[in-house]
């Protein structure tokens, strides 16, 4: 066959066509798994796999068109076709609309790819992603308590501590923090997985024995890819000299991974917090009460632990690392449980001035202040040039890190604020607090799987976790607004939680807490009351119960119940208010209070004191749920015009923990103005899903 007969005959056999067709046909099948794989949240692989099958046909279909043809009685084999029949061609005009259309569907499912809100600024956290284990990285396994007093294990868990922050003090170095190690065993059974699980090359077990005035520390040095010792040492020591102990321990492992070592480094590492041992054993004992405290969110827990830093303090007035973690805990329990005064947070300063004034270059002073201006005031920036300070004296402190993530989600800064808390959970992997807030920004934002997907690895790890249960509750129901898949979700988690955030206020849903409000939304008022049963007899438990049992009775119609309950809580929260005018959460409560008691003015009053006192230019989060505070109480007493308002404005921020269209539909808070046909207008309105402009 001649090569013009060879080309006339493939163009006979509609070989050139169906070159064509294929090639638009595979172009499409490729754009639409392009797009749909990464919202699904399936594997790159299933796109590597389309790919690669469909450029694998493409020689295949040509050789079938060539041997094949399609004939009035059927396929046959080209063999049993005599080359002068006639064989049924494409005409132009149809081949030609077919090729434009399925180029018009490519075209768009490309530009949609290039065009869409682009989250790439936002980076997505997978439940795993596994990265090649740098040599130079290391785990500080929770030491064994070997000592006859068993209650001495803050000593063992001190001396780990100390150790850990030493390494953490060597830029060349990956250091797991103490939250995620302390997740395992003192020796744990097999520690090929234990490097997995925190993508660490090496980690150090250790034991300690204390005996009146004297200590033995035990460690070892492990390669815990091959589970193999590198080396193993053992320190008899008197308690006096336990700092040099973890000084050579530190220098030891550096020298063993090859790790560059500064100037500056070299001396923290050999530096001493405080040359008194009595000092630095009460201290030990604060850091063990203060990880307790921070876990349950006890008062009682804060204030013994403050106590036993003070105590240090008192016998080493110079012990910076212990005045540095005093102002730590106080301003943990001022955010967390109930805030201080304003003479106690001006105490509170003072200290974190002089822990820096007596230690300039230490990193954990800078962490307190930054700690104050952040927990105290909201003083973003200020709280962000200590933060950095820290990290520049200490480039593994995550604690500071971590505080940069959270300072810039309150600025409304989300691409910095995913960017460090990712790279706080790659040193800090079993840490529940961190993709816990990662999934709550990801609900602002209205990025609902993710929300859901990085919330339930916060809860795997810590199934009490009350940030990663709101978020993972909330993803469902704001996303569809479909009760039955959120309390199923909601069904799974520790049914004593009431998922209250002391952290975030200025809503309804602020008031009673979470698992409250849901059968609230579910309208089964009943189970919302039941949730307040058996609540502390203090202060803040009393006005927290009181205010949400009034609310629940108001929307449930039990207006005498409400009033009763909204009498009670009065008197609580005037006090409160005269203490700290500035008590959001106290403010929105005053307001429903005031609501219950028909007070509809004192009620608007207390509600936009509260939005102008935090709005969303000042703090992204807060100012969400003043603002929807501010528009349910304008709901409640006819101010219909002005609640609608506010509610297209969060339907255009990130608010979605708060405001959703799903939502909206089915909160029995906007019943008063369901069917006014702005509100009605406004749930067909598009909101924002994203971080916006």
């Amino acid at each position: 066959m001649n090569d013009r007969n060879f080309f006339a005959e493939l163009k006979r056999r509609n070989v050139y066509k169906v070159a064509v067709a294929y090639g638009v046909v595979g172009w499409l099948i490729i754009q639409v798994t392009a797009t749909i794989v990464p919202a699904l949240h399936l594997s790159d692989a299933v796109t590597t796999t389309v790919v690669v099958l469909t450029m694998l046909g493409f020689p295949v279909a040509l050789a079938i068109a060539w041997a094949f043809e399609m004939t009035p009685e059927g396929l046959k084999r080209t063999e049993n076709v005599s080359p002068d029949q006639h064989l049924p061609q494409w005409s132009r005009q149809k081949f030609g609309a077919f090729v434009i259309g399925i180029s018009v569907i490519a075209a768009g499912l490309l530009a949609y790819q290039l065009l869409k809100p682009k989250f790439a600024d936002i980076p997505v956290v997978e439940a795993r992603t596994p990265k090649a284990i740098p040599q130079k990285s290391i785990a500080v396994l929770p030491f064994e308590n070997l000592s006859d007093d068993k209650s001495a294990a803050y000593f063992a868990d001190g001396i780990q501590d100390e150790i850990l922050t030493k390494l953490a003090s060597v830029a060349d170095l990956k250091v797991i923090s103490r939250t995620s190690t302390a997740k395992y065993k003192s020796k744990p059974e097999d520690l090929k997985i234990v490097s997995r699980q925190l993508g660490v090359a090496h980690v150090l077990e250790g034991a300690v024995q204390k005996a009146g005035e004297k200590v033995r520390v035990n460690v070892q040095l492990i390669d815990a890819r091959a589970d193999s010792h590198l080396w193993a040492k053992t320190y008899d020591r008197e308690l006096k000299d336990l700092f040099a102990v973890e000084s050579e321990v530190a220098q030891e492992i550096a020298d063993s991974l090859q790790a560059k070592l500064s100037p500056a480094e070299a001396n923290t590492l050999a530096t001493a917090p405080t040359k008194d041992p009595a000092a630095y054993d009460l201290f030990l004992k604060g850091e063990y009460e203060e990880r307790l405290a921070e876990s349950s969110l006890k008062p009682e827990s804060f204030d013994q632990a403050a106590a036993w830093y003070q105590q240090a303090i008192e016998r080493d007035p110079n012990f910076a690392l212990a005045i540095a973690r005093l102002v730590q805990s106080r301003m943990q329990r001022h955010w967390f449980v109930d805030y201080l005064t304003e003479a106690e947070l001006a105490d509170v300063r003072k200290m974190a001035e002089r822990a820096i004034a007596i230690a300039p270059h230490f990193a954990q002073g800078h962490v307190a202040l930054g700690t104050y201006f952040y927990f105290g005031y909201r003083q973003y920036d200020q709280a962000l040039a200590e933060f950095q300070r820290a990290i520049e004296l200490q480039p593994n402190n995550l604690d500071a890190l971590a505080f940069k993530g959270y300072v810039h989600r309150r600025q409304g800064r989300w691409a910095e604020s995913f960017t460090e808390l990712k790279k706080c959970l790659e040193q800090d992997p079993r840490n529940p607090t961190l993709p816990a807030n990662i999934a709550s920004s990801y609900l602002l934002l209205r990025m609902w799987k993710e929300a859901n997907q990085v919330g339930r690895r916060s809860i795997a790890l810590d199934p009490h976790d009350v940030v990663g249960m709101r978020s993972v509750l909330l993803s469902r129901l704001n996303s569809t607004g479909d009760i039955t898949e959120a309390g199923q979700a909601l069904a799974t988690f520790p049914p004593d939680s009431r998922i209250v955030q002391n952290s975030v206020a200025g809503g309804l849903s602020s008031v009673m807490g979470e698992r409250s409000y849901f059968f609230v939304v579910a309208r089964d008022y009943a189970a919302a009351l039941k949730v307040w049963d058996n609540a502390g007899t203090s202060p803040v438990d009393q006005r927290r119960s009181l205010s949400a049992c009034a609310a629940i009775h108001f929307l449930a119609g039990d207006l005498v119940a409400a009033q009763t309950d909204a009498e009670k809580a009065k008197s609580l929260l005037d006090d409160r208010l005269r203490e700290r005018p500035d008590d959001i959460l106290a403010l929105t409560q005053l307001s429903w209070i005031h609501i219950a008691l028909k007070r509809n003015e004192d009620a608007l009053k207390n509600a936009r004191r509260a939005a102008q006192l935090f709005p969303p230019e000042k703090d992204s989060i807060v100012g969400t749920f003043t603002l929807t505070g501010l528009a349910e109480v304008e709901a409640r007493i006819g101010e219909t015009a002005d609640a609608v308002s506010i509610l297209r404005e969060l339907l255009s921020i990130p608010a979605g923990q708060t405001v959703s269209s799903s939502r909206l539909k089915i909160d029995p808070v906007w019943d008063p103005i369901r069917n006014d046909p702005r509100f009605q207008k406004l749930l067909t309105e598009k909101e924002l899903i994203g971080p916006g402009e």
